[in-house]
């Protein structure tokens, strides 16, 4: 390992001999000057992994040394020291962008925290984060083995993004190899999981977990409160991961009330899930209640395009009363700007719901443009595009407004998204829907151990095309491919972010109210 060097820079600094070599003894090099411009002079001409300065030394104070260092090499850390508390110089100093801040007199222990905080700081967590992981992979292994409920199932997926988001920090490429091994088992039990209790949940719906249909009955609208407007944000295909690396900019802002989850429907597809969400029903009874509205995988026309209506016959249904309340899609960054600038209107109102639709075009256009698929090839860098997108859009804005407001945030999502690795075959009609995650057709052909079949689609509550019907869902990484062109499809879809299957990432998503700070 490189030896760590130092600039200690101090009027009295035979003084601090005992100091300096007891940084020695620790294995720093530490070079030492008594004034603000020799200070400078070596800062410009070696490489310095820290900075120690006086305030008060002759000719430039420690103050005017740190402005002068700073436009040098910003990224350098700076540590001031001096005898004055006074709280003026605090401030000038962090406005200076100190970096750490020491009042006199100091003493070696003291100082050697400070160096371990500020430069063995990445190395240190990063030996803490990878031995705390290792210990833990034994747990969490032996956990996968048992006969896990759907809490517990929300808890192991929790506790691998937990590790997924500490290790992303680490330059340990066999830690994330294992991480990602371990996600990968998860997954197959967990589709094992889902293939032995779904049917049971729909028929049973108090002994499973909320599911999308029951979302609005169970957690929205008894959040509704008199005088204070509840805004619902669905961004959709939002993963939990997602969310929790957007969660750190909503902190700034807000005070987390509730962090939860619920578990989508399947097929986990926007048609399905989202139109679940809003109407309250499950797909079959959505076709029965709304046959001129409902719209099935091989109907024309778009999908989503009642979404409001349906949310409004809940709303009516569920109160028995009107509840005043208004339903925005936002597809376009002037939608964004446009909902931003009218927010007035809406504080009128006991509901609010918005649905953004930018991180599920995002998937999409990683699917189809290279650019993006090279900007987003791996789970970090598509997080990172969600967060780089969150922080610059129209929707933080309107956030931010809302923060100051006597209001009620939810953040949800109707389903995630899966990374796919694993090319199933599958043949099916010419009508056979074209998701690469579940099909729905007559006499489908299929590898039986990739899919969670469901013979008769009405079991599912789902609407049935023709007699002889049936579903077949994607399990884990999976996806489905048609024999014909198998490598060119495969070579176009490897890798990409699918969804409408069985996987932690597309089922179990986030649910989250804030109130403003």
């Amino acid at each position: 390992m490189q030896e760590t060097t130092i600039l200690w820079a101090d009027d009295e600094i035979d003084l601090l001999k005992p100091h300096i070599l007891f940084l020695n003894e620790k294995g720093y090099k530490v070079k030492t000057v008594t004034n603000g411009n020799d200070a400078l002079e070596l800062f410009q001409t070696h490489y310095f992994d820290l900075v120690f300065l006086d305030e008060n030394m002759p000719g430039l104070t420690g103050l005017e040394t740190l402005a002068k260092i700073k436009t040098i090499n910003p990224d350098i850390p700076v540590v001031l020291i001096t005898k004055n508390e006074e709280e003026y110089l605090m401030e000038d100093a962090i406005g200076f962008k100190i970096d750490d801040y020491l009042i006199k007199p100091v003493n070696p222990k003291q100082i050697l925290l400070t160096i371990k905080k500020l430069i063995d700081n990445k190395r240190l967590v990063s030996e803490k984060t990878s031995m705390a992981y290792q210990q833990d992979f034994r747990n969490l292994g032996m956990t996968l083995n048992e006969n896990l409920d759907h809490n517990e199932w929300t808890e192991v997926y929790k506790k691998l993004i937990y590790w997924e988001l500490s290790l992303e920090k680490l330059e340990d490429a066999g830690m994330h190899e294992i991480l990602t091994t371990q996600k990968a088992e998860a997954n197959v039990q967990f589709s094992k999981f889902i293939d032995r209790n779904y049917l049971n949940w729909l028929k049973n719906p108090e002994k499973g977990p909320i599911t999308s249909n029951q979302l609005f009955k169970k957690k929205v609208i008894p959040s509704l409160e008199a005088n204070k407007p509840v805004f619902f944000i669905l961004i959709d295909n939002l993963r939990y991961d997602q969310w929790k690396v957007i969660n750190s900019i909503l902190t700034d802002y807000y005070r987390m009330e509730e962090e939860s989850s619920y578990f989508s429907i399947l097929p986990t597809a926007t048609q399905y899930a989202r139109n679940s969400i809003f109407s309250g029903l499950m797909p079959l009874e959505m076709e029965k209640r709304f046959p001129e509205m409902w719209q099935n995988d091989e109907d024309e026309g778009g999908k989503n395009l009642y979404e409001d209506k349906f949310l409004a016959d809940q709303l009516t249904r569920i109160l028995r009363k009107d509840c005043k309340h208004s339903y925005n899609k936002i597809l376009t960054f002037e939608q964004g700007r446009d909902i931003t600038e009218s927010v007035t209107n809406l504080l009128n109102n006991d509901l609010n719901v918005i649905v953004y639709n930018f991180v599920d075009m995002l998937s999409h256009a990683r699917t189809d443009m290279a650019m993006i698929r090279e900007l987003a090839n791996d789970e970090a860098a598509y997080r990172s595009l969600t967060l780089s997108w969150f922080e610059h859009s129209p929707l933080l804005d309107l956030l931010k407004k809302l923060s100051q407001k006597n209001v009620k945030i939810i953040i949800t999502t109707d389903h995630g998204t899966i990374r796919v690795k694993h090319p199933s075959k599958v043949i099916g009609d010419r009508n056979t829907n074209s998701n690469l995650r579940y099909k729905q057709g007559k006499n489908l052909n299929y590898i039986n151990k990739d899919v969670f079949l469901i013979k008769n689609p009405h079991d599912a509550q789902l609407p049935k095309l023709h007699m002889s019907s049936s579903f077949i869902f994607a399990k884990d990484e999976t996806y489905f491919v048609y024999p014909n062109n198998y490598n060119q499809f495969v070579n176009y879809f490897n890798e990409t972010f699918q969804h409408g299957g069985i996987s932690l990432e597309e089922m179990i998503v986030p649910y989250a109210t804030y109130s403003p700070k």
